[in-house]
């Protein structure tokens, strides 16, 4: 009997209590009381492996299992098919080198995510209230990214209305003889106050996009930091100009409220978390047409802004309008009239 159990038990038993049993019996050479089994129990045990034998025998050989293949999955959504991304707001901050470096370092990350055009504004060491000899250094730091890959990179030129006649410079050397879009305005001076209206009527005279930076900040704004409620007053002072809100005034409920009924302002909605419903609202409260696509980058990654969008429940001619057409539409009188009257190289 010990002989039969010993000799049934094979591997699929090894690990069981009657396996090691056996195998203390087969080393030991102790009786069926020392192990403390009865003879009812060793005639079940020695039938049990008997018929486990028979069926292994009788069975044919399994395959190996192999792991079944499963499509690698999307680790971010993409796009409406056709659309074309376009980054409105972007800056040079936060890297090393040159600025024509971090364009290439940006460059890299726009074909990772899909970027196909970038508008750059302010350089590496932002200056919130530059003299006249800072602003050509930051717009002279644009101006050397735009050239790595002038058909993606494109720029605002920045101003300071404190000082208008430089500014205005800045705009001719810039735009009229450079490569450079539009206008960016910072937090120097809110932007309701009249000194910016010469810098305004030449952006109408040009037809220049303004992408003014605001803020509703908990706490009550920066000095010199203009809100969505300021940007109106602005707005209604110059219709003729096309303004876009900044970061949507930050507390974006509030901020696309506050420019819900002026139409010449767009919002973009670059620099903040992710937040759901954010663009759904936008488009509801605005209209697609008057939402853009922006990162803020460095300060934010590309891959959390452009979230916002991706996974927004927005149909997919208003995500091309964001991603795309918007921004397309408010700089192309300004690259139609380069076409026409390129810039003067001297």
């Amino acid at each position: 009997m010990f002989r039969i159990c010993h000799g049934a038990c094979n591997p699929v038993f090894a690990d069981s209590h009657l396996g090691k049993l056996c195998s203390e019996k087969s080393h030991s050479g102790s009786t069926r009381a020392q192990v403390g089994l009865s003879r009812r129990q060793w005639l079940m045990a020695s039938l049990q492996a008997g018929a486990w034998t028979a069926i292994g025998a009788a069975m044919p050989p399994s395959e190996p299992i192999v792991a079944e293949a499963v499509a690698k999955p999307e680790w971010l959504p993409r796009p409406a098919p056709g659309v074309e991304i376009w980054d409105a707001h972007a800056h040079l901050d936060g890297g090393t080198g040159s600025p024509a470096d971090r364009a290439r370092f940006l460059l890299k990350y726009m074909d990772r995510m899909g970027i196909r055009r970038m508008i750059l504004c302010m350089g590496p060491k932002f200056e919130p209230d530059p003299t006249p000899e800072q602003l050509r250094e930051q717009n002279d730091a644009v101006l050397e990214a735009i050239r790595v890959a002038p058909d993606r990179l494109l720029g605002f030129v920045y101003l300071n209305p404190k000082h208008p006649e430089a500014s205005l410079r800045e705009i001719e050397r810039c735009v009229v003889q450079g490569p450079m879009v539009g206008i960016k305005l910072w937090v120097a001076m809110r932007c309701h106050e009249a000194a910016l209206d010469p810098l305004m009527r030449r952006a109408a005279e040009l037809r220049l996009p303004v992408l003014q930076h605001t803020f509703f900040r908990l706490g009550g704004n920066l000095p010199g930091e203009s809100s969505p409620d300021d940007l109106v007053l602005l707005a209604a002072r110059h219709p003729n100009v096309n303004f876009i809100c900044a970061h949507s005034g930050a507390d974006w409920e509030r901020g696309i409220r506050a420019v819900r009924a002026q139409k010449n302002i767009w919002v973009d909605i670059a620099g903040f978390d992710p937040t759901a419903g954010l663009v759904e609202m936008a488009v509801r409260e605005l209209g697609p047409q008057r939402v853009i696509f922006g990162s803020d980058v460095s300060g934010r990654s590309f891959a959390s802004q452009l979230a916002k969008v991706l996974s927004a429940s927005v149909p997919p001619e208003a995500q091309k309008a964001i991603f795309w057409d918007n921004i397309a539409r408010l700089i192309e009188p300004v690259l139609t009239r380069r076409n026409r009257h390129p810039p003067n190289p001297s």
